[in-house]
């Protein structure tokens, strides 16, 4: 999960624990936005740290030479 989907989380848990008023026998619609704005929060950080340990990698680029038994033209 990326930014996008704990925001997501983050929304969808915010209209069910604060816009939903229905009410069922089994389910409590509060509880599980709460659960879902929580786990949305959590996808947010991980992602944002992901990428943090993403951006910190060096690259070191290797140049190979081949020897052709040419000797390079001399310099002006």
């Amino acid at each position: 999960m990326g930014i996008g989907a704990g925001i997501f989380l983050l929304v969808v848990g915010g209209i069910l624990a604060f816009g939903v008023r229905d009410s069922f026998s089994a389910v409590d619609l509060t509880v599980i936005g709460y659960i879902s704005m929580g786990a949305g929060a959590l996808a947010i950080l991980l992602a944002l740290v992901m990428n943090a340990q993403r951006s910190n990698t060096s690259h070191t680029e290797y140049v190979e030479r081949r020897e052709t038994g040419n000797p390079p033209p001399p310099a002006p």
